[in-house]
């Protein structure tokens, strides 16, 4: 005979009466499990063997099991001595299938729903499923799908499992068809609307899905609003009431504002209390609220931040100041009074560095302004965190305070670095327009082994240059700062090949250099270089280069032979030709010498090379805000082969212009000569513009002062045989001159005076999240370049005229990929001279492997 008791789901109590008396418990039978064990059951039951219990134990014991949320009926009984454990299980999950979803990933879901207890293989719970339906419908109307559904679907499976089915609507995204404020008389609705990141719906919407609503921004647009009025001296203002309307169709959104503006305030007196710590004198000059203003919140505010952070700079990192505004509703005035509590002063009991797995510490600490034992300053903390960012071995650096338990006094700086390569190992594959394939092997190290020090081996070869180089930076040479490098090289380069006048390099040399750090944003170097320099040239190269046709050697006074097409001078020991028909070398017959006619093709020169740099940019590489400038001055010491000199000035400036738009100007200027026994830049020095860096729009290398194209000589037949042509002679006009033609185009040969200059607003692509490694610009450039001794036969060369400046606009974008940077932009010429070379679209890309 048994007597059951029997706990249903709804936790229904059982009357006292079920069980007439209490009975001690001799065994427990549990049935029912196909997968919980046993083992899990009785660590949940709170009875065991040789209890006594009554029906207010069995109770207790229902709900224990209840509570583990694996079994969804559970009935208790007794059978003799025995307690009689009968368990029905929740079914299993065997699969969860989500349709109809495209704003939320199926992965999302799936991971939400794992969180919640709810994945393949878990026990189904019903009411979770409810649960996270109604959540993922209420995420759906944040974000402004209104109609949008989420149905349920549980279909049972043999073995105690069952299949879950989402079925997703997600319906269509309501747009903003009205913003109305209402109670607004100082600003007009127009206005107010371009405080708002709301907006209605316009023909741009498609692409900025401002006209989407969402509770997060309409919440942020209120506080902007709010933020607006208080700025201009309403401090009384009140936003009323919020009504946010849905269309019956569910698919148009009106917003209603109402807002009181209360009346304009007036600061009648500024005043400090508290400790200030530092001369009140230092503070009034932090003061941007001043009497007779009209109050803005902003100004208070950041007053107080200025305020702090001057606390902060002398050790009371943990300073207070609070801008406390006391209207007269009266008189319409407001007295300010700035409450210092400064606080302890702080000291740093240490420095810690996380994150740096391979640059050692030391590295890191030799970059630090702030020292340890020195009183805290918030300047030099946060100076010592750009520094770190400067360095380039990093993707992102963090910095935290935390105060020294035990203490009030104390504080620990500990800076979190994200290395980055800092180099490669390997070989070079990239490809640009004026230089084509470029091949290389190289090791290029910025931080050597976790030193800090730069080494780097490389060959590099492309259709214009082979080049070899080792070189060799210790940035702290000493312990303040001065850095020290070497650098050995040979370098052979075809300039044809990069739009210029033919003609071949082939350098060799190496050289010395010292940095010094003036300021923490500025640094003067020094560099001391040794050259070997080879020039060779072709047939075809220009006159400024080159004197051609070739002046012809002569025995007495008559040219010996003429070959085929060009002029072979012959030694006195071969057979001389007919006299008769050679002419004879006159005064004038060939033009004014070339440069290498006059100082020839082989130079050893000793260069110095002094430079200034200050930056305040915010990255090396896509910076967006700050400024940098670099002045050099290179020339070649007295006694060198060559005697000359070169200055260069490059800037840039960053500027803000709204959340998401940032002005930069750009500069490069230059100009060199010849001194001592040179009148004249040499000509593999000049400078040159167009293309990248340049003035974008034309082709690399082709704006500026042309050459004057080499010449071959006229020749026509003077002897026969029987037909047959034995001899060639050179042919003159009527003047006696030779008679001469072209070989080709004349050449870009570049000037000794170069006028860059670009401005760029630079803006984020949209549906980009991470913007970090992309850089797009709406550009315009303008910029030429001049010489101030043009040739009496050189086309396109003025000296300096900017209403000779080239002009060209466009876009540009720069993106750092795995496969090395790549940058390409697309500009038209605005303005330009007549032999100028467009060429509408440029790109180069590299890379690193």
């Amino acid at each position: 005979m048994k007597d059951f008791l029997k706990a249903a789901s709804l936790g229904l109590v059982l009357p006292l009466s079920a069980i007439a008396q209490s009975f001690v418990v001799n065994d427990i039978r549990v049935e029912g499990l196909q997968r919980v064990s046993a083992g899990t059951v009785f660590s949940a039951l709170p009875v065991r063997v040789g209890d006594e219990i009554e029906a207010l134990d069995i109770q207790g014991a229902t709900r224990a099991l209840f509570r583990t949320g694996y079994f969804e009926d559970i009935q208790i009984g007794r059978e003799n001595g025995v307690l009689v454990v009968t368990l029905r299980e929740r079914p299993a999950i065997s699969k969860i299938e989500i349709t109809g979803n495209k704003a939320i990933s199926t992965e999302d879901l799936l991971k939400g729903m794992q969180e919640n207890g709810l994945a393949e293989g878990q026990i189904f719970k019903r009411a979770t499923l409810e649960g996270l339906a109604q959540e993922l419908q209420r995420q759906y109307v944040a974000q402004g799908r209104y109609g949008a559904s989420v149905k349920t679907e549980v279909k049972e499976l043999p073995r105690n499992q069952v299949e879950l089915k989402i079925i997703v609507d997600e319906g269509s995204v309501a747009a903003i068809k009205h913003i109305n404020i209402v109670g607004n008389r100082a600003f007009s609705d127009e206005e107010l609307a371009e405080i708002f990141e709301l907006q209605t719906t316009g023909w741009l919407s498609w692409l900025r899905s401002d006209d989407k609503y969402s509770r997060e921004k309409l919440t942020g647009d209120l506080e902007r609003l709010e933020s607006y009025y208080l700025d201009r001296g309403y401090l009384d203002f009140q936003i009323d009431s919020t009504q946010v309307s849905l269309s019956p169709d569910k698919r148009s959104v009106f917003i209603t504002v109402n807002v009181i503006e209360g009346d304009v305030y007036t600061v009648s007196e500024v005043d400090l209390a508290g400790d200030p710590v530092v001369p009140e004198e230092e503070i009034q000059r932090l003061l941007l609220v001043r009497e007779g203003q009209t109050f803005s919140q902003v100004l208070m505010t950041t007053t107080s931040d200025y305020i702090t952070k001057r606390l902060g700079n002398e050790g009371y990192t943990f300073a207070e100041v609070n801008g406390i505004p006391e209207p007269n509703r009266e008189e319409k005035t407001v007295k300010v009074t700035f409450f210092i509590n400064p606080g302890k002063r702080a000291y740093v009991r240490r420095i810690n560095f996380r994150g740096n797995t391979r640059t050692s510490d030391e590295v890191l600490r030799r970059e630090m302004r702030q020292m340890e034992s020195a009183s805290a300053s918030s300047a030099r903390i946060e100076q010592s965190k750009v520094r770190l960012e400067r360095l380039g071995f990093f993707k992102e650096v963090e910095v935290e305070t935390t105060e020294v338990p035990g203490t009030s006094d104390q504080i620990d700086v500990e800076y979190t670095v994200e290395e980055q390569p800092s180099g490669s190992i390997g070989g070079t594959l990239g490809y640009a327009e004026t230089s084509g394939l470029v091949l290389g092997a190289n090791i290029q190290e910025n931080n050597w082994m976790g030193t800090g020090k730069s080494v780097g081996i490389g060959l590099n070869a492309s259709t214009y240059q082979t080049a070899v180089n080792f070189s060799y930076l210790d940035p702290y040479f000493t312990p303040d700062g001065v850095s020290r490098g070497f650098n050995i090289y040979y370098r052979k380069n075809d300039y044809s090949e990069v739009n210029l006048s033919e003609f071949n390099t082939e350098t060799y040399g190496g050289g010395v250099s010292f940095g010094y750090p003036v300021s923490e944003i500025s640094r003067v170097g020094l560099n001391i270089g040794l050259s070997h320099l080879e020039l060779s040239t072709s047939s075809t190269s220009v006159q400024e280069i080159a004197s051609s046709p070739t002046p012809l050697i002569g025995i007495d006074g008559v040219i010996t032979r003429v070959d085929s097409q060009e002029v072979v001078a012959a030694s006195q020991e071969e057979d001389p030709v007919d006299l008769d028909l050679a002419m004879p070398l006159t005064e004038g017959l060939f033009p004014s010498d070339g440069f290498i006619d006059r100082y020839g093709d082989s130079f050893d020169n000793l260069s110095l090379t002094a430079s200034y740099a200050r930056s305040t940019l915010n990255r090396g590489i896509l910076a967006t805000r700050g400024a940098s400038q670099n002045f050099s001055v290179e020339f070649t010491v007295p006694g060198s082969d060559l005697e000359y000199y070169k200055f260069i000035y490059t800037g840039q400036y960053f500027r803000p212009l709204t959340r998401s738009l940032t002005l930069r100007l750009r500069t490069r200027l230059g100009y060199g000569d010849g001194y001592g026994n040179l009148d004249e830049l040499p000509f593999f020095e000049n400078f040159y513009a167009g293309g990248f860096g340049s003035v974008r729009g034309f082709e690399r290398n082709t704006l500026g002062p042309r050459s004057t194209p080499a010449e071959r000589l006229t020749l026509l037949p003077c002897a026969t045989v029987d037909g047959e042509i034995t001899q060639t002679c050179y042919a003159v006009d009527s003047d006696g001159r030779l008679d001469t033609f072209p070989v080709d185009d004349a050449d870009p040969f570049g000037g000794n005076i170069l006028i860059e200059g670009s401005a760029e607003v630079i803006f984020p692509l949209p549906f980009i999240k991470d913007q970090r490694s992309l850089q797009s610009a709406f550009f315009i450039d303008a910029g030429n370049v001049f010489d101030t001794s043009c040739g009496d036969t050189q086309i396109n060369c003025y000296d300096v005229d900017f209403g000779k400046m080239n002009i060209s606009a466009g876009l540009g974008l720069t993106w750092i990929t795995g496969f090395g940077p790549l940058t390409f932009s697309l500009a038209k010429p605005l303005k330009k001279n007549e032999d100028d070379e467009e060429e509408v679209f440029q790109f180069t890309l590299g890379n690193s492997f």
